[in-house]
């Protein structure tokens, strides 16, 4: 691959998905449309990328970003996110929302569906406390192909294996063969949809915890202010907010602070001020998800 062909892959990236990759990344960009040549029939990369620039390149083009832009997940990922969830965002929100029992939730860039099915299995665990309640969990991801995946929610052992503790796969997964598939009523509990960060939000209407982990870093820094800024216009008041561990609001935006004491985790300015720090003691009323 030349030099050009690497840059108009970058910019095609860059214009379609907000990935920005480095000088270094080509050997990335080589190991993961290499095959997304060769199943189009074409022998190179070279080849890819003119066939791409042809009118009818469409779908290649489709097939090239969602190639890139598939990332890692795995159940329960880093686990202090979870540890927020249980402790800080749903017992809170239990009490702020007693008059409407309803709670919606955002995973942006959900991969191939760990992340929110993380948050279901948490939901179910919580039993009799959560009991009366609508809980929406909508997943969204660039790649067609790897929705299907977490709307199937079927997994290999190396897949379940990692973060998912054995207790939780026995409770809420069937075996089949040597895959394991997510009960019906978990993966009941989550909406999928296509969605690009790069667009405009008015579609996903509002949210009250939003998970937004491990993409923000594959951004240049004005579309990861862009994307903050139409997250912010989402959440109510006293909404959550969830980065990375190596991503931060800091330097990017006002909208938003860190909750004190919960890395990662961050609240829209006015309420995120007037939180005190330190572990909750209980969660408050209950709810039930759907």
């Amino acid at each position: 691959m030349t030099p050009f062909e690497y840059d108009f892959l970058r910019r095609l990236l860059k214009t379609q998905s907000g990935l920005v990759l480095s000088d270094e990344k080509q050997y990335l960009v080589e190991s993961r449309l290499l095959p997304v040549a060769r199943g189009a029939g074409l022998g190179s990369l070279s080849e890819l990328v003119a066939a791409i620039q042809k009118p009818a390149g469409k779908q290649l083009s489709d097939s090239v970003v969602e190639a890139m832009t598939t990332n890692e997940s795995f159940f329960f990922r880093d686990k202090t996110p979870f540890d927020h969830f249980k402790e800080v965002m749903i017992p809170d929100l239990l009490s702020a929302r007693a008059g409407r029992r309803r709670v919606r939730i955002w995973c942006a860039a959900a991969s191939s569906g760990q992340e929110p099915y993380s948050l279901a299995i948490s939901l179910k665990e919580m039993g009799a406390k959560v009991a009366g309640w609508s809980i929406d969990i909508l997943g969204t991801d660039l790649s067609n192909e790897i929705l299907e995946k977490a709307r199937n929610g079927i997994y290999s052992q190396f897949e379940v294996q990692r973060g998912l503790p054995i207790q939780m796969l026995v409770k809420f997964f069937a075996q089949k063969g040597e895959l394991w598939q997510i009960n019906p009523d978990i993966r009941a509990m989550i909406k999928w949809r296509k969605f690009n960060l790069l667009d405009s939000f008015s579609t996903i209407g509002e949210q009250d915890i939003v998970f937004c982990r491990n993409v923000l870093i594959y951004f240049d820094q004005q579309t990861k202010i862009d994307i903050l800024h139409k997250i912010a216009r989402l959440m109510p008041s006293d909404g959550y907010l969830v980065l990375g561990a190596a991503e931060t609001v800091v330097g990017l935006t006002d909208a938003f602070q860190p909750v004190p004491g919960r890395r990662g985790l961050y609240q829209p300015k006015a309420a995120a001020a007037a939180k005190p720090s330190g572990p909750r003691l209980a969660a408050v009323g209950g709810l039930t998800s759907r």
